[in-house]
Formats: C-alpha cells, sequence, structure tokens
C-alpha cells in the first residue's frame, strides 16, 4: 500500500534495483540562481523513511497528510541501528559519520551477563591471556584452524553463534577494524570449539574499550599521488584483444544528474593464509568518493599455487562488487565519472590486467584474466600498483597488529579514546 502510494501520489519511481530504494526528478536553484536538476532518494524499511532531498520537509509532509508520523520527523539520527551523525573534521570539512556505539554497547553488556551466569567476566579468561595482552581483537600469530580444544555443548554452540551473528551486524553498521577476525571465526560456526569462543571473547573485550569509532563518509574525492596518477596505463588500446568494448548500461536507466562521484577499489589477498587448508583470504574496499561502501572479507573457494592466482581471484570478485555497484549507482540516477580504480599490490597482476600485449601462461586464471581485462577495455575498471603499507584491503586479509590496522584505516573511521591508549595515537580527530 505505502509502495503504491509512493509510486502514484509522490510520483516517485522504484529504482528497480533496490525495491526500497525510490527516485524522483527535482530542481533546485544555486546560489547564483540557476536551476540544477537532481534526483531526490526516497528509502523504505518497514515503517521507517529516509528522505534525500534538496527539499526534504516538502515530501515529509505529503506523506504525513496520509500517514501517521511518529513524533513528527528531522535530520536522521539512526538508521537500521546504526547512529548517523554530521562530523566536523580537523581540516574543517563536514560529513556524515555512521556510528554503532550503541548497539556495541548492547552486545557487549549482554555477553557480560552471559558470562555473569557462568561465573565469570570479560576480564578474567585466562586461555586467551597472551590474546588479550594485544592492542588488536586477536593476537596475529593466533590460527583458528589450528584450535584443538574441546567442542562446545550446545548452550555454548549456540551462544557462539549469537555473539557472531551481533558482531556481523556490528560489521555491516561500519566496524572494518573487527571485519577480518569476525570473517576468521564466522568460518566455524557449525563445530566451534573453546579457542574459538575464547577469542570471540577477544573481540568483545576489544570492543568494550573503543566501543565507538564511527565510519565516516566524506564526500571529497580520495587524492592521488602524482606517482599513483603515472601507474595507470593511460595509452592502453584493448581493440586488437577484444574489439570495441563498452560497458553496457542498465534496461531503464535515468538521466544522470547531479555531481559526478568517483570510485575507487582496494583490494589484497593472503596467499594460502589457512594452514590447514591452505585457502586464502581475499579483501575488498570500495569507496564511492572518500564515502566505503562496500568491505568485503572472505575465504576463497579454491586452492591457489601461487600468489598471483590468489590475488586474480581477489580482483576477479572485486571487479563483480564494482559492476554491481556501478549499476546500482546508474539506476538510482547517480553520475559516475571514469572507471574505477583497482589498486593492488601485486606487480605481476596489475601488469597482466593494465598492458594488453602481456600473456597469461597458466590456463587455470584464464578465465578470471579475461573478465578483467575485457572490463578495462570497456572503461570499467583500471588497475594501477599500490606499495603493501598503503593498500587499505591488507586490514582485511590478515589479523594486523592495532597499530598497522590504524595507520591503514586512519582516514577511514575515527575514534573519541576513552582510554589511554598509545596505539591511538595520531589516529584520532
Amino acid at each position: 500500500m505505502f509502495s503504491d502510494f509512493i509510486i502514484n501520489q509522490l510520483k516517485f519511481t522504484n529504482t528497480i534495483v533496490d525495491q526500497d530504494v525510490y527516485r524522483r526528478e527535482n530542481t533546485y536553484m544555486d546560489s547564483n540562481g540557476n536551476p540544477i536538476n537532481y534526483h531526490e532518494l526516497l528509502l523504505v524499511y518497514v515503517d521507517d523513511v529516509l528522505v534525500v532531498s534538496k527539499a526534504p520537509k516538502d515530501v515529509m509532509d505529503k506523506i504525513g497528510e496520509s500517514f501517521r508520523l511518529k513524533d513528527g520527523f528531522e535530520k536522521p539520527t539512526s538508521y537500521l541501528g546504526a547512529e548517523t551523525f554530521e562530523h566536523r573534521r580537523s581540516n574543517g570539512e563536514i560529513c556524515w559519520a555512521l556510528g554503532s556505539g550503541k548497539y556495541v554497547k548492547n552486545l557487549v553488556d549482554q555477553v557480560k551477563t552471559m558470562l555473569d551466569e557462568d561465573g565469570d567476566s570479560l576480564g578474567k579468561a585466562p586461555a586467551s591471556q597472551a590474546r588479550r595482552n594485544q592492542v588488536g581483537p586477536l593476537h596475529p600469530k593466533y590460527k583458528p584452524e589450528l584450535d584443538t580444544s574441546p567442542i562446545l555443548d550446545d548452550r555454548l554452540h549456540s551462544r557462539y553463534q549469537q555473539i557472531i551473528g551481533g558482531l556481523r551486524w556490528a560489521v555491516e553498521l561500519g566496524r572494518v577494524d573487527i571485519n577480518i577476525d569476525v570473517a576468521l571465526m564466522s568460518q566455524y560456526l557449525a563445530q566451534p570449539r573453546e579457542g574459538h569462543l575464547e577469542a570471540v571473547y577477544d573481540i568483545i573485550r576489544y570492543l568494550s574499550i573503543r566501543p565507538d569509532r564511527r565510519l565516516l563518509m566524506s564526500p571529497k574525492r580520495i587524492p592521488y599521488t602524482k606517482e599513483i596518477l603515472d601507474s595507470f596505463n593511460h595509452t592502453a588500446d584493448w581493440t586488437e584483444f577484444y574489439g570495441e568494448m563498452k560497458e553496457e548500461d542498465p534496461d531503464r536507466m535515468p538521466t544522470p544528474l547531479g555531481q559526478p562521484v568517483k570510485i575507487t577499489t582496494y583490494l589484497d589477498a593472503n596467499h594460502a593464509n589457512n594452514v590447514v587448508t591452505r585457502r586464502s583470504q581475499t579483501g575488498i574496499l570500495i569507496f564511492v568518493n572518500s564515502a566505503l561502501i562496500v568491505q568485503h572479507s572472505k575465504k576463497q573457494n579454491t586452492v591457489e599455487s601461487a600468489t598471483f592466482g590468489a590475488e586474480m581471484v581477489a580482483m576477479r570478485t572485486a571487479r563483480d562488487l564494482t559492476v554491481s555497484l556501478r549499476i546500482k549507482l546508474k539506476m538510482f540516477g547517480v553520475p559516475i565519472e571514469g572507471p574505477a580504480d583497482f589498486f593492488c599490490d601485486n606487480d605481476s597482476v596489475v601488469k597482466n590486467t593494465s598492458i594488453p600485449t602481456s600473456v597469461l601462461a597458466k590456463k587455470h586464471n584464464s578465465v578470471n584474466y579475461h573478465i578483467i581485462r575485457e572490463s578495462a577495455a570497456a572503461g570499467i575498471l583500471r588497475v594501477a600498483k599500490i606499495p603493501t603499507e598503503f593498500n587499505k584491503a591488507d586490514a582485511l586479509t590478515k589479523i594486523l597488529a592495532m597499530y598497522q590496522r590504524n595507520n591503514l584505516l586512519n582516514d577511514v573511521m575515527y575514534y573519541k579514546s576513552e582510554i589511554n591508549d598509545p596505539s591511538e595515537k595520531g589516529f584520532d580527530e
């Protein structure tokens, strides 16, 4: 009923790619009195409504004529469990921030209650003493696949699954700093062991002292150095290999309006990091301008004999996620500037996907190889080399010490320190 009202009365159009997002073309006057066309967006989740518009009050007033609005309406302070803030950065820039402090505090309190029932506490878990002394959620040398402690009974098995579910939603709400830890421990949901549960408690301990790290959604472009810009192969001509390739626009795509955005993708693979199965871990971060939109950390489905193969699999996954995001933005009416910029720290992968004349010798990787190269030929993406110490996706492929995570994520998140922790130096806004 509400969807019919949005379409027939408010004259919004469903974006199709996301059934809960509607768009409507509108106009506003800039500071010089010139008319600017743009797309208003209306997001719906059950009975929650979020309006993105130059005149959101007009939309909400119209809804209020037919529906009762609880407690009126205002700038959003929360949405789907996340807290939203207007944040002023140290350079004076104002941007939105996404927080999960209240959710994390509730999660920590729930786990504390569970431990109280067992006569234990978050500060007393001798099995994880070595890991607890680290500033990060898990010890950098911790290998959950090598754990041989007893399998959990049904009660603690259920608890393990419940806590992992809570942690995964915290990641969805912006806690990028625990993504790799939660991704690794999520692999043992079917048969967790006592050591795995202690490791999950360590993640909760970490959140208990750092409950309110917030994700910055900056509209600024990610700055590139001249060295990075020069590393793109600007003269690549793919015609001889793939013909006249062009990115295919989705059916019923609206006219793009407003300021164009730039997509930047960081990707990495930790080759054969699982010492039992020797499967690699993929890590991907996708930004729209400087706003993190997609974070992905997952074990690969195949065993790769070399780092090249693992990185190629990661790039294929990143390519698929980026194409999906490009389609969604196009259906929202958002203009996209040029190809997505892919940053990878493997020199061989960069050369094979950016130099048309390069040749792949291994047949096993040829499918990923050609899909990525065809996407480069179609102008969907372009690939450049980035040093490992600047590859943000590295934080999603391996357990790093906290100072290393901070160095990679310090322009993505900020944290109002509640403890005197030297690892946070230079990290707070």
